[in-house]
């Protein structure tokens, strides 16, 4: 049974729709998220965010945040995202970019 997934970064909805799986990386590690999952509160960390509806799978860098699961609705307010092209390696590298992209922001 698929259920809503929500990404969120403070410039714009990164991704939304139906999802059947979704595995995202928090500060305590990795997590798998299927319908009717108990509700949770955790801290995003750096790191890839899987997606799966049917055969279709995105992958999306993020960087910071929080993920919500509540009434089979899962929701990410991420400080940065952004949907990878490719493989998981990608979508790594492209939220280790985020995070760079993050500090030298705070420096300047």
């Amino acid at each position: 049974m698929p259920f809503q997934v929500d990404i969120v970064a403070p410039e714009s909805v990164v991704w939304s729709g139906e999802a059947d799986f979704v595995v995202a990386r928090t500060t305590e590690g990795e997590i798998g998220i299927l319908a009717g999952h108990e509700p949770l509160m955790a801290a995003l960390a750096t790191g890839v965010v899987v997606v799966e509806s049917g055969k279709e799978k995105v992958t999306i860098g993020t960087h910071g945040g929080f993920l919500q699961v509540l009434n089979n609705q899962v929701t990410l307010l991420t400080d940065r995202a952004e949907i990878s092209k490719g493989d998981r390696a990608e979508a790594l590298a492209v939220a280790e970019e985020l995070r760079t992209q993050e500090e030298a922001s705070q420096e300047g």
